[in-house]
């Protein structure tokens, strides 16, 4: 038995750290099935266009194609590409270029890409908007019927808005009203690994290799999607190479694979190329914002107006928010955010989705403010930061004032910082500071304990590791409330045949949840252990938790403030 403590906060290699630096792990990419076939997709090279005909009869009588599937043969719904609208597999029109017209399995990938140049495809070109502003503009083409506006989950077609006071009273109050805007960039998640999915029938059970953050939710969007009970769908996997938020469900390739295995009755691998990953795979949407800001003479902020346009690509995946407002204490609030259908690049979540460009753009503007008051921009946070959650809601814990104090005093702020002058030289040195929060959510996951008659504990979690070590963390709890060494403890993860539901890593949710579900599933096992004692032999004692803890008029975020020390040649 380990003694309580001396498990957590000990240091420790990862317990699949060797596997990975030796090789020995076995990727979604590095699978290999008996009879696989392998495909590759055939994209619009048109930001917008309908196609009039597709003919794919050379590339069906080459010799080791198996299948060939368009929008002619194939109108599966990929629901979790769309959270509003139907969004196909191969969908008509196209409306961005990467949009996928076909896809083929055959004996060889270079067998398939050759293929898919002897596809034939007549396109009629149609006009396309790449900027979320000109997109809203009067006269501008319509990606889906009834404009650019995305509707929301309510099925209104308006803009996510909060607001609370008054704004127009509060900057008609204030001593100093800042007004400016900020424009953020699509960004692509570039994890290293690259996107790859093996899907395999056996009869009517579909077994897929995906490269995912969450096995269970994209087992539950395979079958959702493919018409199937959950029962029939598998998925696997064991090792992943990153995936920063846009891994958690299933994604088209997943799908694609499925039919062309079950068209073609083998197993297929479907994995994109680098620049399949850039152009046909979403990343952080793209902003337009615009801030007003108004603040009294001795820096109490007195209102804030954010106007910010986020552009989706031509499908809504995610939400589209920015963030950052709710950092700041301030009576008199608005936020209106337009999330907007253009024929870029799909966007969706990459690491705290809103968060990143909302908080670049308030932060800029509260830099701005400060300056022109002339108070130590440490100060001025100080006095604005955020008490209550929107101002209404307690937090559970608000470590953000000492996060600050703390970081000033490491950094030595108050030594370092300066208000500029106004020269320009040759090389400038300057100090900085900004502040983030973000939601520590509580929620559903599970984890299953078995002791077995040797006294080793099998820890069964659904979890991936996307990087963060979670299979060691959740070896480490479940040691710790054991009160097991480390070594016995034996973690079976990424399976969904061999491990209860999980949330999925995202959302900085693993640890808390998982971890939650971890803790009960040992108490209860322990309780077993005083009532009928240690298992002997070929005997096991299993327990099973799924909890769902709920937060009642309270928020739970955690904290962080930065300081940085830049030097810039002019």
């Amino acid at each position: 038995m380990a003694e309580p403590g001396r498990v957590i906060g000990i240091p420790r290699p990862r317990i699949d750290g060797i596997e990975r630096v030796t090789g020995r792990a076995v990727y979604t990419g590095d699978v290999q099935l008996p009879g696989m076939l392998y495909a590759r997709v055939l994209r619009s090279p048109y930001p917008h266009a309908r196609i009039r005909r597709i003919n794919d009869s050379a590339a069906r009588l080459m010799p080791g194609v198996h299948a060939v599937i368009t929008r002619d043969n194939c109108d599966v719904v990929w629901s979790s590409g769309d959270w509003n609208g139907q969004r196909y597999l191969f969908n008509n029109p196209v409306r961005f270029v990467g949009d996928a017209v076909a896809a083929v399995a055959a004996v060889d990938r270079h067998t398939a890409e050759e293929a898919i140049k002897r596809i034939e495809v007549e396109y009629v070109p149609l006009d396309f908007i790449l900027d979320q502003g000109s997109a809203l503009e009067d006269g501008a083409v319509e990606i889906h019927p009834g404009g650019n506006l995305a509707v929301r989950r309510d099925g209104v077609r308006a803009p996510e808005l909060y607001e609370r006071g008054n704004v127009e009273e509060g900057l008609a109050d204030s001593d100093l009203v800042v007004e400016d805007s900020y424009v953020s960039k699509h960004h692509n998640n570039a994890q290293m690994e690259p996107r790859v999915s093996i899907a395999r029938w056996e009869g009517d059970k579909l077994t897929v290799w995906a490269s995912t953050q969450g096995i269970a939710n994209c087992r539950r969007d395979i079958a959702r999607d493919l018409v199937i009970a959950e029962a029939k769908v598998q998925v696997i996997c064991r090792y992943m190479g990153g995936g920063f938020g846009n891994k958690n469900q299933c994604h088209d390739f997943d799908l694609t694979a499925a039919v062309l295995a079950k068209e073609t009755g083998h197993p297929v691998k479907l994995e994109l190329s680098r620049k399949e990953d850039f152009i046909a795979v979403h990343g952080r949407w793209p902003t337009q914002q615009h801030y007003r800001v108004g603040a009294s003479r001795d820096g109490t902020l007195r209102a804030i107006d954010v106007r910010g346009l986020s552009g989706m690509g031509p499908y809504r995946k995610s939400s589209g928010g920015i963030a950052g407002m709710e950092l700041f204490r301030c009576a008199n609030v608005r936020r209106e955010v337009f999330p907007v259908y253009t024929n870029m690049a799909v966007s969706g979540n990459f690491r705290g989705p809103a968060y990143p460009q909302g908080v670049w753009g308030i932060e800029s503007v509260m830099d701005e403010i400060a300056h022109r008051l002339e108070i130590d921009p440490v100060a001025f946070h100080l006095k604005n930061l955020t008490r209550e959650y929107l101002d209404t809601t307690p937090y559970t814990s608000f470590a953000l004032p000492r996060c600050i104090r703390v970081g000033s005093e490491h950094f030595e702020w108050s030594r370092r910082w300066r208000r500029p002058d106004g020269t320009t030289v040759p090389v400038s040195r300057g100090v900085g500071m900004a502040v983030g929060m973000f939601a520590a959510r509580l929620g559903r996951s599970s984890a299953r304990l078995r002791l077995d008659g040797a006294g080793r504990l099998w820890l069964h979690v659904g979890v991936t590791d996307i990087g963060t070590a979670a299979k060691t963390t959740m070896a480490m709890l479940a040691a710790e409330a054991m009160e097991l060494d480390i070594d016995k403890v034996n973690v079976v993860w990424g399976d969904t045949d061999l491990c209860p539901f999980s949330v999925g890593e995202s959302g900085s949710r693993t640890t808390v949840q998982t971890g939650q579900a971890i803790l009960e599933a040992a108490s209860s096992l322990k309780q077993m252990v005083v009532d009928q004692g240690a298992p002997r032999g070929t005997n096991e004692l299993v327990s099973e938790a799924t909890p769902e803890p709920r937060l009642s008029g309270l928020a739970r975020y955690s904290c962080a403030a930065h300081f940085v020390e830049v030097e810039v040649d002019t």
